[in-house]
This record gives C-alpha cells, sequence and structure tokens, in this order.
C-alpha cells in the first residue's frame, strides 16, 4: 500500500480505503476537495487535516505522477505543450488549448503507440507502455494546476491508441467527469480510436456517454492501409459497419477525423467515395489539413479543401474544417512525439 497514488482512485474507492485505514468516509471528501478543487500538490497544504492524518498519508500515499521536463508555447500564447516525465523516467506529451471560453487539453493514453500511422510523429517512436490511471488523470490535473483554470473539454487523442488501453482510458475518464473530481462533462470529453473494432462495439454496449472520434483518412482500403496499417486488421467496410452499431445502439454521431494530404485522399474522387460510404449514416467529419511531419507528404491546397466538402454540404451529416492550433511547437494532431519540441516563440525549461 505505501506509496499508492490517491489519483488514481475514483470517489468511491477512496472512501473505501480510507474505511479500510480506520478512518472515516467524509475523509474521502476531504481529500478530493484539497486535490480535485483546491488543486494541491502536497499533504502539508491540506490545512484542515490533522498533522497526524497528514504524516500518515504521507507515508503511504502520493499525490502526484508526472513531473514537468519541458513546456512550450506558440506563438500567439493561446497553445502550450508540456512534456512529463513519468516516474519511471519515461516521457508523454500533453495539449493545452484555449479559445474564447474554452479550456481544452488533449491527454496522452500511452507512452509511444503500436499502430505506426506513417503521417504520425507518434507512430514513429514505437510503443513504450500503457499510462496507469492516475498518470492519465494527473496531466490534467497538473495543467489545471499550472494555469489555475477551470478546464472545459478534454481530448483523449494525444500520444496512443486510447482503446488498446481501454480499461484505463474508460476509468479515467470517469475519475475526469465525477463532479466530486474535475466535473468536466461527459459530452465535453472527447475518445479518439483509430478503429480498434472490438473496443468501439463494447463502447456501444456500455453506453459510456462520452463522445467518439474515428481517425478514417479514406474510404479506399488501399490508401487507408498506406496510412494506417491497423486498416489491414479493422478494413474500412468492417470499420463503418462498427461505427453504424455504435449509432444505432447509442443514438449518438461518431465524429469522423479525415486528414487531408496533398494528392493523396484530397481529391474530388476521395470526397465522393467517402460519400457513397457513409451516405445512410448520421455522423460528423472533421476535416484536418495535415499537420507536416513526413517529407512524403504535404498539406492540401486550400482549393483543395474547399473542393474537397462540396459534395457533403447537402447530406445528412455536420462537416468542419479544423484548423490545428500549435504547428509552430508540434503540437497539432499527429505532432506530438517527445524529443520534438518545435520552434515556439516562448520555451520554459524545469
Amino acid at each position: 500500500m505505501k506509496h499508492k497514488n490517491l489519483i488514481g482512485l475514483n470517489p468511491t474507492e477512496l472512501e473505501q480505503l480510507m474505511v479500510e485505514m480506520g478512518e472515516s468516509r467524509f475523509r474521502a471528501d476531504q481529500l478530493l476537495d484539497w486535490i480535485y478543487k483546491k488543486r494541491v500538490s502536497g499533504f502539508d497544504d491540506m490545512t484542515n487535516i490533522s498533522k497526524a492524518f497528514r504524516n500518515k498519508l504521507k507515508e503511504n500515499f502520493s499525490i502526484g505522477t508526472v513531473s514537468l521536463e519541458k513546456l512550450v508555447s506558440s506563438q500567439d500564447n493561446f497553445t502550450h505543450k508540456f512534456l512529463f516525465r513519468l516516474t519511471d523516467g519515461l516521457c508523454i506529451e500533453s495539449v493545452f488549448m484555449i479559445e474564447n471560453k474554452r479550456r481544452t487539453v488533449c491527454l496522452s493514453s500511452q507512452v509511444g503507440c503500436a499502430l505506426n500511422c506513417d503521417f504520425c510523429a507518434t507512430g514513429k517512436m514505437g510503443f513504450k507502455r500503457n499510462l496507469e490511471v492516475a498518470e492519465i488523470v494527473d496531466q490534467l490535473l497538473f495543467i489545471s494546476r499550472y494555469f489555475d483554470e477551470d478546464l472545459t473539454n478534454v481530448v483523449i487523442m494525444g500520444m496512443g491508441e486510447p482503446f488498446l488501453n481501454y480499461e484505463n482510458v474508460l476509468n479515467a475518464c470517469d475519475i475526469i467527469s465525477n463532479d466530486r473530481c474535475f466535473a468536466i462533462g461527459k459530452r465535453k470529453i472527447t475518445i479518439s480510436t483509430s478503429g480498434i473494432i472490438p473496443a468501439i462495439k463494447q463502447f456501444a454496449d456500455e453506453d459510456r456517454k462520452y463522445k467518439l472520434a474515428i481517425s478514417l483518412n479514406s474510404a479506399d482500403n488501399d490508401i487507408r492501409s498506406l496510412l494506417m496499417p491497423v486498416n489491414n486488421k479493422y478494413p474500412v467496410r468492417e470499420l463503418i459497419n462498427a461505427a453504424r452499431y455504435y449509432f444505432n445502439k447509442t443514438r449518438r454521431r461518431v465524429t469522423f477525423e479525415y486528414v487531408l494530404i496533398r494528392g493523396l485522399n484530397d481529391r474530388r474522387m476521395d470526397a465522393e467515395a467517402l460519400q457513397k460510404l457513409i451516405h445512410d449514416l448520421p455522423c460528423k467529419i472533421n476535416i484536418i489539413p495535415y499537420n507536416e511531419t513526413d517529407e512524403n507528404y504535404r498539406q492540401s491546397a486550400e482549393n483543395a479543401i474547399d473542393d474537397f466538402i462540396q459534395p457533403f454540404l447537402n447530406m445528412n451529416v455536420v462537416i468542419s474544417v479544423r484548423r490545428s492550433r500549435g504547428v509552430d511547437i508540434n503540437a497539432a494532431c499527429g505532432q506530438l512525439s517527445y524529443g520534438v519540441v518545435g520552434k515556439g516563440i516562448s520555451e520554459t525549461v524545469l
């Protein structure tokens, strides 16, 4: 039990732990308030708890799993990339984005990634390990404490494939959304997958209320397999059927993320193939101009982006173009890879 991390426990588990220690259940409320509402970083700051109990907590538990290795801020200072070092020395990255009243954090779920998507910098790292629940939650806690901000949105689409770390990711989301913790609404939390079909169906069967996004990137099996080797195991047609299964079970729309790459998947024929593929599936399409990390791929021209979206305007879909934030510091979609810091105006080394 020594140095068990309290951040990885949901409120019910924390209450049970207090009972096992011979304490009252209300101790859990005190701890949750200090950790998630007052955002303290140490037990000594918990001033309404007796010194004897604080010492007992220090002897047996911790409330932190990540330390800040480096912070890089974008030119407009609205996007910040954190390089965190874990207790075993491995590193992960998280991104904090400010847009009007939205305060969004992009969290990592693994150290590296096993899927090796050809256009993604994270995939070039290879897979190191899954993150524990506490390590996922602590990214958010650290950033909220660092900026002293109430965070509004969470996206699990940083380093790693969330659905290959399914239980830890969902348990972390349950803590993030719990009213006694961060109290971020479930519909403000999005989990993005490259298309792990069994997990998509499990997610639907469990009727999780979090939003689901699927990285699609092509309606053509050959092109998608080139970009995303996971397509060899879970091909396009089966993936769309899984998305349809999700919609039929939950009545919630999937968001398809589509990274536009010049001359590869951004032609009118590609748009028409996608239109045909999803024509009877209520969904959202998030068009993402490619953030260049590989010399073999280039971002689509503006006129190609405009031309691509035309076939979808009269369909039963919601389509948008996401202008990525933090490209100058390699903090945009597909750019996360520790050791690649970027060329930001502001850089803080801890």
